[in-house]
């Protein structure tokens, strides 16, 4: 069942291809059974009617995109798909923010074999000044006349993407200032029934921010808002960590173990007979204003569980 993305005029259905390191599949070069299990999963999510996948250039040092660029072409399925993927930006690259994020999109669009995305988000986290959390910008490089919206923007307008959107972490504040501009198509947000149960109070260690208070304000500006982390890096499905969980500065293993003490008491709640994907991404997929839970997967045998929410209602609108 097909769901408006916000007002941007596309749409999708409610799950999106996850692409990133949690899962791994696509974010390593791999042996040759491996490339046969990405092949795989990857055709297995077109068949049932997948047609979003979401990457980064950072995903892997770019194997996402490069893994998924080629699966692409070899299943000779670019045409059946929207693709987006994200920019992270350094401090070196505030010299010239509209020139770094051409080049960095210029490089993702080769490593994927497109001509153009339908989706360039920011990747970095947004506070009040620069490196308040990892890698996050300020409030002023995303606006200031030449900063990181106008060269977004300027991607946008030589056609190298349809759409730009944002990476919801931050500081709940610097994140509405920017979204407030109306100038953002999307917003992406980590949403799952432990943050929805229990929202973040004063500052987040990892930028996470109460859904409640932001989706509202996007929905009213027609944004299209995609659900990350809806697993909770695993935690919700009572797994161990992800081997990229020992070892990453944005989602931590503090954050996985905190969540997963959390997990073990909220699944315990849920219907006889309903898997525990159908019980977290159906708790996203049902809040007001999402338009899509982007899940990873590592084989294709994990794809129908998740699409055991499909028949949820039409999501995305106003609030």
């Amino acid at each position: 069942m097909s769901r408006p993305l916000g007002q941007t005029g596309f749409s999708l259905g409610p799950i999106a291809f996850g692409c990133g390191p949690v899962a791994g599949l696509l974010t390593i070069e791999g042996t040759a059974e491996h490339r046969r299990l990405q092949r795989d999963t990857v055709a297995e999510a077109l068949d049932r009617g997948i047609g979003w996948f979401d990457t980064a250039a950072g995903y892997g040092a770019g194997w996402s995109e490069t893994n998924l660029g080629r699966v692409l072409t070899e299943l000779d399925a670019h045409h059946r798909v929207q693709v987006a993927t994200k920019v992270r930006l350094t401090p070196a690259d505030a010299v010239d923010y509209p020139a770094a994020i051409e080049r960095s999109l210029r490089e993702s669009l080769a490593r994927l074999r497109r001509p153009r995305v339908t989706l360039l988000q920011l990747h970095n986290a947004i506070t009040p000044t620069p490196d308040e959390l990892p890698t996050s910008v300020s409030v002023d490089d995303v606006l200031r006349p030449g900063g990181i919206l106008d060269g977004l923007e300027q991607v946008r307008r030589l056609g190298l993407t349809d759409l730009i959107g944002l990476t919801g972490l931050g500081d709940p504040a610097a994140l509405q200032q920017v979204v407030e501009t109306g100038r953002f198509q999307t917003i992406q947000l980590p949403i799952n029934a432990l943050l929805l149960a229990s929202p973040p109070e004063g500052r987040s260690p990892v930028g996470e921010v109460a859904v409640d208070a932001l989706v509202p304000r996007c929905a009213r500006l027609g944004m299209g808002v995609f659900g990350i982390r809806v697993y909770a890096g695993g935690a919700l499905l009572l797994a161990p960590p992800s081997p990229y969980t020992h070892v990453t500065k944005f989602f931590t293993l503090a954050t996985y173990e905190r969540d997963l003490a959390w997990a073990r008491q909220w699944v315990a709640g849920r219907p006889a007979g309903m898997t525990l994907p159908e019980f977290t991404i159906g708790a996203v997929l049902n809040h007001p204003g999402v338009s899509a839970a982007i899940v990873g997967f590592g084989k294709p045998g994990e794809i129908g569980e998740a699409l055991g929410v499909s028949s949820l209602p039409k999501s995305g609108g106003g609030v």
